[in-house]
């Protein structure tokens, strides 16, 4: 494996440093991965670098993909307009409070309103 010295001022980068897209002139074949790893460790060299080919989807999403997709754009919307609604912020902010320390509770509150909206979603939705 090959080891990756920074140049003065950088101690790690991590995440895409290069993305294939769609347009061709304005992007790569290739995605540059940086990770640093941040774990106890006696070995110095933490950071790697990666390179992932541009991969073309061979089949057609699923139904079951399809729904999972529209389902997730329904909830994230909802959450959006949640956060948004002057007249559910304190009540939501009592109630986060009240479940985040309970078993299975939800730690920050962006996943408890997800939580409430994905469950509202479901209800909704039922699935056969």
């Amino acid at each position: 494996m090959a080891k990756v010295e920074w140049s003065a001022g950088i101690d790690s980068v991590s995440g895409a440093l290069s993305k294939p897209g769609s347009n061709p002139q304005h992007s790569c074949e290739k995605m540059l991965l940086g990770t640093h790893r941040v774990a106890e460790t006696t070995n110095p060299n933490c950071n790697r670098l990666y390179l992932r080919k541009q991969v073309k989807r061979s089949t057609m999403p699923s139904g079951a993909e399809l729904d999972v997709r529209q389902r997730f754009a329904a909830v994230s919307a909802a959450v959006s307009e949640r956060r948004k609604d002057l007249s559910k912020i304190t009540t939501d902010q009592i109630a986060f409070r009240e479940q985040k320390d309970q078993p299975g509770g939800c730690l920050t509150m962006t996943k408890y309103l997800w939580k409430l909206e994905g469950e509202a979603y479901d209800q909704a939705h039922p699935r056969g």
